[in-house]
């Protein structure tokens, strides 16, 4: 065999004969745990929040120690091509205002809410629809509206669901952008009842509500583009499982100094 191959039969004894270092042990440990957080996230993490999934758990390492063992492992994050957009190509109505103006710093929970709607497919029934809202201080998505139709109900839904989540809907800006579900009648009395502020992208500039289209993003890149789902009642429950238990109580969030969104909001409410 060693004569085939073409390599010497001391070397083919040495190898079967041979038994790792302390420090060849360590590195293949360390690789087993680097894998292990990877394949736990459904390879959703990277090398930096792999590290701090890692420290967390008390496994001190640097960031270029875990990436270059991600090179050896050959494994790397879900990744996506960024959206290109135009700047500036259209306005707010006279009748309406971009209050937010790209200030997505909020002081507090509760104050300033994004919200949009975004496409999944699915074998059976086709397009569907997610409405989420996300609140800007903890990045957190406080509630969504998941169906088969895009419409003002849906919209209205994935709203009234978050304010089950906030003691007092008083005084909240809520930006979206000019899609008709979100200029509609049955749209603005929720909120004026609620006493919601109603703040709009211009019109073509995603930029506007970039906070929101970047969860869809992510959620997409994530869960959606890697699975197949068959029915409605599939995707409704990937997406539950996705938004609840991973992205607002696991997913680290690189704005929030890696922090979860849950945890950001446990320590507000702490105070």
């Amino acid at each position: 065999m060693c004569k085939v191959l073409g390599f010497p039969r001391s070397t083919y004894y040495a190898a079967i004969k041979h038994v790792p270092s302390k420090k060849e042990q360590e590195y293949i440990e360390f690789s087993n745990q680097v894998l292990s957080v990877y394949l736990e996230f459904k390879k959703r993490y990277g090398a930096v929040k792999i590290q701090r999934e890692l420290n967390d758990r008390n496994i001190l390492c640097s960031v270029e120690r875990v990436q270059r063992h991600m090179r050896c492992l050959g494994i790397k994050s879900i990744v996506v091509r960024k959206y290109q957009y135009q700047k500036n190509r259209g306005k707010v109505p006279d009748d309406k205002a971009n209050i937010f103006n790209r200030n997505f710093e909020s002081d507090t929970i509760f104050k300033k809410l994004v919200t949009d709607i975004t496409y999944i497919y699915v074998q059976r029934e086709g397009w569907t629809y997610l409405a989420s809202v996300m609140d800007l201080f903890d990045r957190k998505i406080i509630g969504w509206a998941y169906g088969k139709n895009i419409n003002a109900e849906l919209a209205v839904q994935a709203v009234k669901n978050a304010c089950l989540n906030i003691p007092n809907t008083n005084g909240i800006i809520l930006h979206s952008d000019l899609g008709s579900q979100y200029t509609s009648d049955i749209f603005e009395k929720y909120l004026r009842t609620h006493g919601i502020q109603h703040s709009f992208s211009r019109k073509g500039n995603p930029y506007d509500n970039a906070c929101i289209e970047s969860f869809h993003s992510v959620l997409k890149k994530e869960e959606v583009y890697t699975t197949t789902y068959k029915t409605f009642e599939e995707a409704k429950m990937a997406i539950f499982e996705y938004i609840e238990s991973f992205y607002n109580r696991k997913r680290r969030h690189s704005a929030l100094g890696y922090k979860t969104p849950q945890q950001v909001e446990d320590e507000a409410l702490a105070f």
